[in-house]
């Protein structure tokens, strides 16, 4: 009797900790999944139609995308590694992309890109930053979790 009171212990046990470990390694929904080939691929859709065509078919960004143009805006910046995309950490990607830099900075950054909150839903901004990551190589990509891990530490 005793024998099985333990072998039943010993399975809630497991099952508990696979659980536990399940919940916590679960995705929030709101991290890049670059690896997540139905996402990637909506992504790479929603950023041909929205992005493509500022930021590059291939994420190469307009010319002198870090020299002010006469109008006081910056040009699109690329998204591949050249770029400074993966310098920021994903809740700030979706952000950004959602509400826009001009208004995340309350109009002290002009700039030509808009927010797509009325645009696109959650899912079609994590996809399409998801497909941009999944053009980083391998080394930007840990880079970036890097930059993930330090931010969720952070809050």
């Amino acid at each position: 009797m005793l024998g099985r009171l333990f072998t039943i212990l010993f399975f809630l046990v497991v099952f508990a900790g696979a659980g536990f470990l399940v919940v916590s390694l679960a995705d929030t929904g709101n991290s890049l999944r670059p690896d997540d080939r139905p996402l990637v691929l909506l992504g790479h859709q929603v950023y041909a139609k929205h992005c493509a065509s500022c930021h590059g078919k291939n994420l190469e960004g307009e010319p002198n995308w870090r020299q002010r143009g006469p109008n006081g805006i910056l040009p699109a910046p690329p998204h591949d590694a050249s770029g400074h995309t993966w310098h920021h950490p994903d809740e700030q990607l979706i952000r950004l992309t959602k509400l826009g830099p001009t208004k995340i900075s309350g109009g002290s950054y002009p700039s030509a890109m808009p927010g797509y909150e009325d645009i696109l839903s959650e899912e079609e901004i994590v996809a399409v930053l998801s497909f941009i990551k999944s053009r980083w190589p391998a080394s930007i990509r840990a880079r970036h979790d890097e930059i993930n891990r330090r931010a969720s530490e952070e809050n």
